[in-house]
């Protein structure tokens, strides 16, 4: 667990992002970077308050630094999920305010709370007011109806005043009726220019940019600009992408590892999921883009995703697919 008298880094952090970033996964990018922040996938306060809490916090020391995105809108549920999430020993909590899915929406959940920016002020005031550890914002530049850059600085403004000072932004509107969840990440438009102005309002604010980021040249470029970037859906397709950020992004002399070599240490890892009654595609599902481009790659993939469910011995199958690397 990183040293809690340590400030949190967010100079490259890798999104939260349902049904991906889990446990299983979060523990192998930790093995690609020591540095990245890693989210979890958003977790209701709902779930949390009325489900398999254990379950939903459960997480591997070595994941730190760590991260709980928690949805809802109730600033007293919110507050006592922080607590819980302060509990468990994550290192901070953000708050939802970007998922366009209609299925959040109607329980006032993610990107339809950008109408109502004093609702989003309280939750986070009441967080604060129960956890010591940073509260943070994700969030859109709008939604549709309330798109205009004005109306953008007064939701930063009255969430900032109340006390908070990091906010992660992707640099899309959300249309919350006529498009999916996955035509949100992809049909409105990128506007860089957008966050970019809204940084220079606010220079004393931390802002994260998020959406669209694919290359580290790229980070690189952005970081002269924003104080962190976030990536999603690259850094989980194409996880070795990973394994150079901690010498590019954050100056450490480490070599980089191989892909070889990343994927050797999570076998006593597997061992012991298989042991406690796990599947270990629970794991490895996170791990197939590892493999692109090169001669094996393809069988690598099948040997991870197709092949491991007809095996009756999963593991014999895992260091095939490891061979696949060699050399890689």
């Amino acid at each position: 667990m990183p040293d809690r008298q340590k400030p949190l880094s967010r100079r490259f952090s890798v999104a939260p992002m349902m049904d991906w970033t889990d446990r299983h996964c979060r523990f192998f990018l930790r093995l690609l970077s020591q540095n990245a922040l890693l989210y979890t996938e958003m977790v209701t306060t709902g779930a949390l308050l009325h489900g398999d809490a254990k379950r939903f916090l459960q997480h591997h020391v070595s994941e730190h630094p760590l991260a709980l995105q928690l949805g809802g809108s109730n600033p007293d549920e919110l507050a006592a999920c922080a607590k819980m999430a302060e509990q468990a020993g994550y290192d901070e909590v953000n708050l939802n305010v970007g998922c366009p899915s209609d299925r959040v929406q109607n329980n006032m959940i993610g990107a339809c709370l950008m109408g109502h920016p004093q609702l989003v002020a309280d939750c986070v005031k009441a967080m604060r007011d129960a956890v010591s550890i940073p509260v943070t914002v994700k969030h859109r530049i709008g939604i549709n109806g309330r798109d205009s850059y004005q109306q953008l600085c007064e939701f930063v403004d009255t969430v900032h005043q109340a006390g908070c000072h990091s906010f992660t932004v992707h640099a899309r509107i959300a249309i919350l009726e006529g498009l999916s969840p996955k035509e949100n990440r992809d049909i409105p438009p990128l506007r860089y220019d957008v966050v970019r102005q809204l940084k220079s309002q606010f220079p004393h604010l931390e802002i994260i940019l998020n959406g669209g980021i694919k290359t580290l040249d790229e980070c690189q470029q952005h970081l002269q600009t924003f104080d962190g970037v976030m990536l999603g859906r690259e850094a989980y397709h194409n996880p070795y992408l990973l394994a150079e950020v901690d010498q590019r992004l954050f100056g450490n002399p480490h070599a980089v590892p191989t892909r070889l070599q990343t994927l050797e240490k999570p076998r006593p890892y597997i061992e012991t999921h298989i042991a406690q009654g796990g599947a270990m595609h629970h794991v490895t599902r996170h791990v197939l883009g590892l493999a692109q481009g090169f001669a094996g790659a393809r069988r690598f993939r099948q040997l991870l995703s197709v092949d491991v469910h007809k095996a009756k011995d999963p593991l014999a199958v895992f260091d095939l697919a490891l061979q696949q690397l060699q050399g890689h």
